[in-house]
């Protein structure tokens, strides 16, 4: 695997033009394709609508599955899913758009999944401070399905390329989505 300097800051996404569900994810010398969400990428996120929002979000946590492989090697702050992990997608909940614990009374993304899309998950600073009900919940950079298939809204990288950008990202790193 490449290793760059712990200096990296900032990660460019741009859809295909060939295919706008599809794209490539860019980390200084590091290129690699990505998945985006059915819709491609979006202005104006609403909540289910398989879009992934363009604009400028903050790398903020890494969460990754104990049982399915090493921690991965980062600067970001990092912690163990368990069985009982969630986030909330319920707009009219009080905890919309943040970790809660299961079982969870409504609508909720469950963290400890059977596939292997949330084997290693980063939480991105995309409508949490402060969570505007029916703005869009649980837009993370996660692990792509086999063939990059469309996300609900994520960006998505094969579980290879997850792990060397983790390890080459800086704390404070952005993630850049553009058209």
């Amino acid at each position: 695997m490449k290793t760059l300097k712990k200096s990296a800051g900032k990660l460019e996404v741009h859809a295909s033009p060939l295919d706008r569900r599809r794209g490539v994810l860019r980390l200084g010398e590091i290129t690699v394709p990505c998945a985006l969400g059915r819709s491609g990428i979006v202005m104006r996120k609403r909540e289910g609508d398989g879009g992934t929002p363009a604009g400028r979000f903050a790398l903020l946590h890494v969460y990754y599955r104990p049982d399915r492989g090493l921690p991965p090697a980062t600067l970001l702050p990092a912690e163990p899913l368990s069985p009982t992990s969630g986030w909330c997608d319920d707009p009219g909940h009080r905890r919309y758009n943040r970790p809660v614990q299961l079982p969870f009374p409504v609508g909720h993304e469950k963290m400890w999944r059977d596939d292997r899309l949330y084997d290693i998950v980063v939480v991105l600073d995309c409508n949490l401070d402060p969570a505007v009900k029916g703005k869009g919940s649980a837009i993370f950079f996660h692990i792509a399905r086999e063939g990059y298939s469309p996300t609900e809204g994520c960006v998505a990288v094969s579980p290879e390329h997850m792990r060397l950008i983790l390890q080459n990202v800086s704390l404070g790193a952005e993630m850049v989505i553009r058209t």
